[in-house]
């Protein structure tokens, strides 16, 4: 299983993103994919993740402002980022948990990860 992560750049405080990742090799019945993201100095945290069955979450620090997505036909999930804010600064990466259980937040849960996309955010 490969995991492509593009998108990432440099934009102004306020600006928006579209983050993609798409899922080459092995097919998973039963998944949730997901974006987590690690700034300098800090651990990889949790942003948003999307279940098989189209359930969604969101770390409270995004929630209003990200939208996860998913295009099956291509294998491919995306973060749209909006109103984007200097602490929003990190490498973004997407990540697969195979299991058949609800939405999980730790990184440790994700078991196939993608080579992460840098997001600046100037303030």
């Amino acid at each position: 299983v490969q995991l492509q992560a593009s998108g990432g750049g440099l934009v102004q405080a306020g600006g928006s993103l579209r983050l993609s990742c798409e899922v080459s090799g092995r097919t998973f019945i039963w998944y949730t994919m997901g974006w987590f993201r690690q700034a300098p100095g800090k651990e990889r945290e949790f942003v948003a993740a999307i279940k098989w069955n189209a359930t969604t979450d969101y770390a409270e620090s995004v929630k209003g402002r990200f939208s996860i997505s998913r295009d099956s036909a291509k294998k491919t999930i995306y973060l749209q980022m909006n109103s984007l804010k200097f602490e929003d600064t990190a490498v973004y990466y997407c990540a697969v948990d195979t299991s058949r259980v609800p939405i999980r937040f730790g990184a440790r849960s994700y078991y196939y990860w993608g080579q992460g996309t840098l997001v600046t955010v100037s303030s």
